[in-house]
């Protein structure tokens, strides 16, 4: 889970930083002219996909945490281990679920105050435009830190997942049971 989730959370910060330098080329957004509002088009398209995916990576790994949280809690009674294991697990997920929700909350008001910013839209704010760039680049600062956050938060569930996983085999052995059946 390691690799991929890099590998994914790295593209969602990449698509962070390519919505923002869309929004930033743009350079009169209150122009009238076909280019200022194809700028103006992209940008918002881009970050609709950007925020999807974005929101996808952290249900990812919000998804990683209940699954294998089930699983050491399915395996620790079906094998009698103590709940160690498993409050280990709860307590790693506890400690992501507030920078996703911190995130989430970003990505809305960015979005909210993006369409604010917009000269088309109907409702209008003076330095609406400054503030949705201010988000911007804190939705893109949370998202990263949150993202280490939650990468060495994997990588330990991963030994937890493991520790688990070798007190099963060490239990099969001892009761003559086959390790192939270990699923």
């Amino acid at each position: 889970m390691n690799q991929i989730f890099l590998f994914v959370a790295s593209l969602g910060n990449v698509a962070l930083l390519i919505t923002i330098w869309l929004g930033w080329r743009i350079e009169d957004a209150s122009s009238l002219s076909e280019v200022a509002r194809q700028g103006v088009s992209f940008h918002f398209l881009f970050a609709l996909a950007t925020s999807s995916f974005v929101l996808f990576v952290h249900a990812l790994v919000l998804t990683y945490f209940m699954g294998t949280g089930r699983w050491i809690q399915e395996t620790s009674e079906a094998y009698q281990f103590d709940g160690d294991a498993r409050n280990h697990n709860m307590k790693l997920k506890y400690k992501v679920l507030p920078g996703m929700m911190l995130c989430l909350c970003l990505i809305l008001i960015t979005g909210a105050f993006g369409a604010i910013a917009d000269p088309a839209s109907n409702t209008q704010m003076e330095y609406g435009a400054t503030i949705h760039f201010t988000l911007a680049l804190s939705l893109l600062l949370a998202n990263l830190l949150v993202n280490v956050i939650q990468y060495f938060a994997i990588t330990e569930n991963s030994g937890v997942v493991d520790a688990v996983y070798q007190e099963v085999l060490k239990v099969r052995k001892e009761r003559g049971l086959s390790d192939s059946q270990v699923s």
